[in-house]
């Protein structure tokens, strides 16, 4: 269960969009769902998602009650990289999706996570178990998987404390001049453009920095490290301060590379482990498709 208390800063805002930068690990569709299910109470009672947030509003927002999974588990030959009784930490390859939705019932992370771990923690619904947090479609690489429910509750807090280290390698078109910097700018839901995201004035706190790696002729390396984890915040951090990833289609340039999608891949996990204590990190090399590109570019300068 969550309890939040609004404040006058958050008066008038939508009670979907309010509890979607809250809730740890729930996307505003989720709520919407939970607040027509009425297990999102205001102030004691039911009420609609586009209610507006009042000052001083006493919101309690319960978990789902567990359903038995109905999700085929599938041998889809998953790479995991590290499993205990507790945790896991699974590669996800480019292209996959991470969990069932209305379009995707199969061939997702998820599938192939039933199928090769013993447990998975059901907290975040019958579509998600295990899932902690994601990474896009066509992004490759870590994620943390949860086996019970009192680990995934260890994890999210850990990410919303700002606690678990992710880095990621993009290739981003232009040429960066200065080795580092960080993008401060809030995201939220682009008002011309609903299924994207953008920086916007009311959006919540998204902060990347990032580390110049190599440089191209029309081409930069970089390092970017979340210090929140807002819905496609690389992809949109770069491309606001002129440097959109390349092979991305839909913050990208008109004519980007086709590689398949964004040029963008989670290389480091680390977090503490909820059991022991142990600070654990973990890492993957870049896909060979990724490789290649670079490779190619490295081979027209010499």
């Amino acid at each position: 269960m969550n309890r939040i208390t609004a404040g006058h800063d958050d008066a008038g805002e939508r009670l979907d969009r309010f509890l979607s930068g809250i809730v740890p690990d729930s996307s505003r569709s989720d709520l919407q769902g939970r607040i027509k299910d009425g297990i999102v109470k205001v102030n004691g009672e039911t009420v609609k998602p586009n209610y507006k947030v009042k000052d001083g509003d006493d919101i309690i927002v319960e978990e789902r009650e567990l359903v038995e999974s109905d999700i085929s588990p599938e041998d889809l030959d998953l790479d995991i990289i590290y499993e205990d009784s507790d945790v896991a930490v699974v590669y996800k390859p480019k292209g996959m999706v991470v969990h069932p939705s209305a379009g995707h019932t199969g061939g997702t992370l998820v599938n192939g996570l039933m199928h090769q771990l013993d447990e998975l923690s059901g907290i975040n619904g019958e579509l998600r178990p295990g899932i902690v947090h994601r990474i896009d479609k066509d992004t490759s690489g870590l994620l943390m998987v949860a086996k019970n429910d009192v680990v995934h509750r260890n994890l999210v807090e850990q990410l919303v404390d700002k606690s678990v280290t992710r880095k990621y390698t993009a290739l981003v078109h232009g040429v960066i001049p200065h080795d580092k910097g960080t993008v401060e700018a809030p995201i939220g839901r682009n008002p011309r453009e609903r299924q994207e995201m953008a920086v916007v004035d009311d959006g919540k706190e998204a902060v990347t920095h990032f580390n110049v790696l190599e440089r191209f002729k029309d081409y930069t390396l970089v390092e970017c490290i979340l210090e929140t984890g807002r819905t496609h915040q690389i992809r949109v951090h770069m491309q606001y301060i002129g440097y959109p990833i390349a092979g991305d289609p839909k913050y990208g340039q008109r004519r980007t590379m086709d590689v398949g999608g964004q040029l963008l891949h989670a290389g480091v996990i680390g977090f503490t482990h909820p059991a022991s204590g142990e600070r654990l990190e973990f890492s993957a090399g870049l896909p060979d498709e990724f490789e290649a590109v670079l490779d190619d570019l490295r081979m027209r300068e010499q």
